[in-house]
């Protein structure tokens, strides 16, 4: 995007996997004498992997699905990120949650040496807190506002589903309503953090 700088970009990415549930019967449609019938029998179908990539401040969300969540494909997203929204962008933040797949590594095993150094060299890994995880609001908003309470049987209908929420959040902007000042998450997420010692 034209105009972006790596000081005002600054992305989250989130990763999960997901269980694909199907159901075994169709819902019963409501009528005048009872409302719509669902039954809780439900066959599983596979598993999927979502990526999440947020802008916090400027309420930006980025989802996609894939069938696996490995460091290729992990990789892969992240040089679509760098070759599309950031291709502006010097250097970018990239704050992360878990360092399994979240590697620089990573990239040397999707592309060739030169390509994967061109991207490392791009990004500024940065890790929460094993016990301090604040990107856990990306997880429960993309949780409880597109998937609570869903059976979601395919992977397309997976995609079709978040890229739906994804693009009616960034329309309307919404960015996360952060509810803890510097200082309470010093003092609430202490353990989290390294003590430094003089």
């Amino acid at each position: 995007m034209p105009g972006r700088t790596t000081r005002s970009a600054r992305c989250c990415a989130w990763t999960s996997s997901r269980c694909n549930l199907c159901a075994r019967r169709a819902p019963r449609e409501a009528t005048a004498e009872h409302p719509r019938r669902v039954d809780n029998e439900y066959e599983r179908a596979g598993t999927a992997a979502i990526f999440m990539f947020t802008e916090p401040l400027a309420g930006w969300r980025g989802v996609t699905a894939r069938p696996q969540r490995t460091k290729v494909d992990w990789a892969e997203e992240v040089a679509a990120l760098l070759e599309g929204r950031y291709a502006q962008c010097a250097r970018i933040p990239l704050v992360c949650d878990t360092p399994t797949p979240h590697t620089q590594g990573a990239f040397y095993k999707a592309f060739e040496p030169p390509r994967a150094r061109e991207r490392v060299r791009r990004l500024e890994f940065r890790y929460t807190p094993k016990h301090g995880n604040w990107l856990n609001v990306a997880e429960s908003a993309l949780t409880r506002q597109c998937m609570r309470g869903r059976r979601i049987g395919d992977l397309e209908e997976l995609r079709r589903e978040t890229g739906a929420w994804a693009t009616d959040l960034n329309e309307r902007q919404r960015g996360v309503d952060w509810q803890m000042t510097v200082a309470d998450a010093r003092c609430k997420l202490k353990s989290g953090y390294p003590q430094i010692v003089a």
